[in-house]
């Protein structure tokens, strides 16, 4: 809040905004509906820094929907060009990255994800993601939840060997698991609020 005179009035409302800065892209990992985004985005409002999610980079950059890519070019042609934007964005500024579930699959990806950042693994259930995804038609690789649970099976040793840090999501709110993730990447020295 300004005055008139130009001087600033602290709301009492709000809190000072906090500004910190990261040493290295922090990636969040697992399966759809673990809330990777919006931890990421929660996590970004309440630090002062930037976030961004893969997929929808990707879909902006590549000017369609995932479900169409995955239409057009196949599973592995998606993946392709998964990596590519993965990439991309492991070279700009530190961020807070959200990650597609699968992206863990090419090993090309879990070389660059230990390479260039902090890797948290937000654990799901496949009954706790498929109660959280209010439209399952967007997600091209849930079907059910038989195929769910089969596939976060699948995919647990590749999510468990990326880790950083692994944060159980379970039972928890954003807010909650923003704050659980922000003390770690604090303890490890990966965030710390500017001077």
């Amino acid at each position: 809040m300004t005055r008139v005179d130009g001087s600033s009035l602290q709301s009492h409302n709000r809190p000072a905004r906090v500004v910190s800065e990261l040493a290295k892209p922090v990636f969040f990992v697992g399966f759809m509906g673990a809330g990777k985004t919006s931890v990421a985005r929660k996590l970004a409002r309440t630090c002062g820094i930037a976030s961004i999610d893969v997929d929808t980079y990707l879909e902006r950059r590549e000017g369609k929907r995932v479900k169409e890519l995955f239409a057009e070019v196949g599973e592995e042609g998606f993946r392709a060009i998964e990596t590519d934007v993965l990439r991309e964005l492991a070279e700009k500024d530190p961020l807070l990255v959200s990650c597609g579930g699968g992206v863990v699959l090419r090993p090309e990806n879990r070389a660059l994800l230990a390479e260039k950042g902090y890797v948290v693994y937000l654990q799901v259930t496949a009954d706790e993601a498929a109660s959280r995804i209010s439209d399952l038609s967007t997600r091209p690789l849930f079907q059910d939840l038989g195929t769910a649970r089969a596939t976060i099976e699948g995919r647990l040793p590749l999510y468990e060997g990326v880790a950083d840090a692994v944060v159980d999501t379970s039972g928890k709110s954003v807010s909650a698991i923003a704050r659980e993730v922000r003390g770690v990447l604090e303890r490890e020295g990966i965030l710390w609020q500017r001077k």
